[in-house]
């Protein structure tokens, strides 16, 4: 099972490709991304896009209509050719506002999972913010010092400023060129009154970052994404900004020019893709609010976005790269958990899990999610003693994890939540359909794990030996451990408590003398 103890390393240049996928499930378009990874850089083999407009099926109730799912799995049956013998650990599909706010996205997931024969990640704002910078940021690896990002997408809108890969400022704002065109321009008129009701709207959002982003300050303004390409490229065509380049001025004429056509269904541009028009003046107007906010003379447009950043993600899981590590490393630091017995019960937990693993067919992915709840389980006593397990499952539930999808989320929650006292079937139905197998299975080795080490001892303990036949767990100790009167009583107790939860353990005591 991986550990944070192993040691890991990127890549290097001599080291043979990797092939890696990513799908993107955005608000207003899907998007497939495969290459090859090697020597740091993506060579892209294959390069998908389409405009789904996901966010335009939300009914007032947040209900994604069949329509649009309909829509999104036709797409998905589009891609699926290209990932097809794409191994699970080498692809990421992850969804993001439109996902993120429907009510019934379970059910769309379901299906399009079904469809792929792979799991889908609903990933929350902040997290897509940092993977779209770090794609951004790798498009643009010449250009030094410090950048603010926009990338403006259909159900939310991104800003991050970083330096290098390193994301100094995150944030993701609800609003977008598919809601916006809902809200305001829903029955296809544009006018002044209009496009400046969608600007204040957008002002409004910003106004909650406005001061801390201008104080932290910025060189490079760049925009990623599809308003950004767009508005670019029809200043561009109409040879009133150089190309990739949108200029303050010359982005305020545009805006005149689309109340011009007073109608979404009469906008049509040189250098505008015709499946863009009727969403182009929502996005123009965030676009200009932007400009306002931030007092802007001109961005650029940076050719990389949320799919790239996945992928770049992707190639440092599992290494010193990897910023889930980074993330609940800093989230221990911050909560003042006790690293000896952390890793203590890690350690253990590892052992049981390579005891186990190949009867339960558990994956080292999912060995990782038990070493880090074990690192995590006592998180919670930050807060108090009382109930700790709750106040961890409730952090690591609430926080902003960089790395993590809101189901790898959940599911660490999860394991913590349920690493004493009574089984919590009630959660374990709370995870995916997927999850709930394998990770009641690992929250009972953390529970072992947990007792093992309930008397803190100066080592991990020893001499333990655990057999799975079906779901029943053998736990045989060989020699007596630290208090073992005490480790009996617990692990009597935690007979009991597997027992009302529907699980079998058995327990092979040491003969005592």
């Amino acid at each position: 099972m991986p550990s944070d103890s192993a040691t890991r390393r990127m890549p290097s240049a001599g080291d043979a490709p990797r092939r890696l996928a990513a799908i993107d499930l955005g608000s207003n378009s899907f998007h497939l991304l495969v290459a090859n990874y090697q020597g740091g850089q993506l060579q892209v083999v294959a390069k998908l896009g389409e405009k789904v407009q996901l966010a335009a099926g939300l009914d007032d109730d947040d209900r994604l209509s069949e329509a649009a799912m309909q829509r999104a799995l036709d797409c998905l049956a589009r891609f699926a050719p290209f990932i097809g013998d794409t191994p699970a650990e080498q692809l990421r599909i992850v969804g993001t506002n439109a996902l993120r706010a429907a009510s019934n996205s379970r059910e769309f997931i379901d299906r399009a999972e079904a469809q792929l024969g792979h799991g889908i990640e609903i990933i929350a704002g902040r997290e897509e913010a940092r993977l779209i910078y770090l794609g951004a940021a790798h498009a643009l690896a010449e250009v030094h010092g410090r950048r603010l990002i926009i990338d403006i997408g259909g159900g939310s809108t991104e800003y991050i400023i970083g330096e290098n890969f390193a994301p100094l400022a995150l944030e993701s704002l609800h609003m977008g060129c598919v809601t916006y065109t809902r809200r305001f321009f829903g029955d296809g008129e544009l006018s002044e009154k209009r496009f400046r009701r969608a600007e204040l709207a957008a002002l409004s959002e910003l106004a909650n970052i406005r001061r801390a982003y201008r104080e932290l300050g910025w060189a490079d303004p760049v925009g990623s994404s599809g308003t950004v390409k767009a508005a670019a490229a029809v200043l561009s065509a109409a040879g009133e900004c150089p190309e990739g380049v949108i200029e303050r001025e010359a982005l305020f004429a545009l805006r005149k020019r689309l109340i011009k056509c007073k109608r979404l269904d009469q906008v049509a541009m040189e250098g505008l893709k015709e499946d863009r028009a009727t969403v182009f003046p929502a996005g123009v107007a965030i676009l200009c609010a932007t400009f306002e906010a931030f007092d802007l003379t001109q961005m650029r447009f940076a050719d990389g976005a949320l799919r790239e950043g996945v992928l770049y993600d992707l190639a440092g899981r599992n290494t010193a790269e990897d910023s889930r590590r980074q993330s609940l490393a800093t989230l221990r630091q911050r909560y003042g958990v006790d690293h000896d017995q952390a890793q203590r019960v890690a350690i253990s937990a590892q052992a049981l899990f390579e005891q186990v693993s190949e009867n339960w067919t558990l994956a080292d992915e999912q060995g990782q999610f038990l070493y880090w709840a074990a690192q995590l389980h006592e998180i919670g006593l930050a807060i108090s003693h009382s109930q700790f397990h709750r106040h961890g499952a409730y952090l690591l539930d609430h926080s902003d994890l960089p790395g993590f999808s809101r189901p790898e989320q959940q599911a660490l929650a999860f394991l913590v939540r349920a690493h004493r006292r009574k089984f919590p079937l009630k959660e374990l139905d709370g995870l995916p359909p997927a999850l709930q197998r394998p990770y009641s299975r690992l929250a009972r080795l953390l529970r072992l794990a947990v007792l093992l080490n309930h008397s803190r001892p100066e080592a991990p303990a020893s001499g333990v030996e655990l057999v799975a036949k079906g779901d029943d767990l053998i736990l045989t100790l060989h020699q007596p451990l630290d208090d073992a009167a005490l480790l009996v009583t617990d692990l009597e107790q935690e007979v009991e408590y597997q027992a009302a939860a529907g699980f079998s353990l058995s327990l092979v005591l040491p003969a005592t003398s």
